[in-house]
């Protein structure tokens, strides 16, 4: 059946989602402190061709045109993600004014426009200080620290932004980041990883008991990267190997702040392993504050076949579906068969879908990008989201990965994700895409799926 954008409901909310050390540029002006991103990114070797995030896509000077085209969009919401070296350059101590009101021309320039933010804390950019005074996030201060930051970031924007998310991701800024080192600071070690993770969701439990206490009326979510785990075949030992990567990638993230414990089969195969995280006396209890929603970040499948070669005993089979330009497979099923996993096995909260979205060969010619492929995803992809919610998903809103092209981490510039296309080579001129315009006519109920 036809759907269009009203199905969803008149308070559901649609828009698109950045982070700040992707878009932001200006990575050392007005009193800005490096981050982990700004090293990694300077290291020779860790990035495509050496690209860095120093201008990225100039967001910062480009502030009243972006919120023009997110007018343009008719987006009824956006989501952002603050840079916490931009308003504390040194981790804590004196907020650095200059950036602090960033943020609050971009929360009233939203507001103006009728567009609701949400405010991600942490999207991986931390306080290069506090990587090289105590070792970032291995180091037990760090949670702590986190909760000093989101408390002024709470006292500052708290009574115009009432929706928040702790943390993005903690799965790749841990594992991504210290176990396949592929993110900053790029480190290889499956204990300190596991550790990492532990640290991350007490900065989460951090993050909530400060909201709770300086924001009234407001809600706090935690957002994962979540991916649909599927046995490669139905051999029992595939769908064994399946369980426990779900347990490792979904359950180690969503389960602590809902339970107050880890997955007791995960965690047995790490401690017999050797690597299962250091747990002291109250840590628990300070990662079970459960937040208001989850965001759900949504862009493929993992097929899984058991494999006792491998440091976890499996290994992840490729399928045969299309891909992107990431490489990930097209799988709009697994968004709705998630959706309903998380509603059935973690809390029933409501949910956001806070990232979700394609890399595409996106070219340029004669002003226009007709990324097609594109809207076919997104149109595949919103109907999932509506079957999931007809079998009683709180599904709230959804975001689209992403706004506008950008630095894309380790692939630096070569990915293009954007509604927006970015002319990096003639002075960051924004281009809307053929999808930037199906997604404004959808929202105005001009488009069917």
């Amino acid at each position: 059946m036809p759907m269009k954008c009203k199905d969803f409901g008149k308070d559901f909310l649609w828009g698109a989602a950045t982070a700040s050390y992707q878009i932001e540029g200006a990575d050392a002006e007005q009193g800005k402190g490096p981050s982990i991103w700004t090293a990694f990114s300077h290291t020779p070797g860790r990035t495509f061709r050496g690209q860095t995030g120093d201008v990225a896509c100039d967001h910062v000077h480009r502030l009243q045109e972006d919120l023009e085209w997110m007018e343009k969009l008719h987006c009824n919401t956006y989501r952002f993600s603050i840079s916490w070296p931009r308003v504390l350059p040194q981790g804590k101590g004196a907020l650095n004014e200059a950036g602090m009101d960033f943020y609050r021309r971009l929360v009233d320039g939203l507001l103006a426009r009728g567009i609701t933010p949400f405010v991600t804390l942490y999207h991986w950019d931390l306080p290069w200080a506090l990587q090289e005074k105590m070792s970032g996030w291995e180091s037990r201060e760090l949670p702590s620290l986190f909760g000093e930051y989101a408390e002024r970031m709470f006292r500052e924007l708290g009574d115009r932004v009432k929706n928040w998310i702790t943390l993005n991701e903690p799965f790749c800024s841990s594992h991504v980041s210290y176990f396949f080192g592929e993110h900053a600071p790029g480190v290889k070690d499956l204990k300190r990883s596991l550790q990492v993770a532990h640290h991350l969701l007490m900065a989460h439990g951090e993050g909530v008991l400060r909201f709770r206490e300086w924001v009234k009326g407001g809600k706090i979510g935690l957002t994962n990267v979540s991916s649909q785990v599927e046995p490669a075949t139905d051999a029992e030992q595939d769908r064994q190997a399946a369980f426990l990567v779900d347990q490792f990638n979904n359950g180690w993230f969503f389960l602590p702040p809902l339970t107050g414990e880890y997955p007791r089969e995960a965690m047995g195969v790490l401690e017999q392993m050797g690597v299962a995280p250091r747990v002291e006396p109250g840590d628990m209890e300070l990662i079970h504050n459960p937040p208001d929603f989850w965001g759900i970040n949504y862009y493929s499948r993992n097929r899984v076949r058991f494999d006792p070669s491998a440091p976890l005993q499996f290994a992840l089979e490729p399928g045969d579906l299309p891909r992107t330009e990431m490489g990930w497979e097209i799988y709009p099923f697994g968004l709705q068969a998630f959706l309903e996993k998380a509603h059935r096995e973690y809390g029933g909260l409501d949910q956001y879908i806070t990232e979700n979205g394609m890399a595409d060969k996106d070219v340029l010619e004669n002003g226009k990008v007709e990324d097609i492929a594109r809207i076919e995803y997104l149109k595949t992809h919103f109907a999932a989201a509506y079957r999931a919610m007809q079998n009683g998903v709180p599904l709230k809103g959804y975001f689209i990965w992403s706004l506008m092209d950008n630095f894309e981490w380790a692939h630096g510039f070569s990915k293009r994700f954007g509604l927006l296309y970015v002319d990096y080579e003639n002075k960051q001129q924004r281009i809307p895409k053929a999808s930037f315009s199906w997604f404004s006519h959808f929202l105005r109920n001009e488009r069917e799926l």
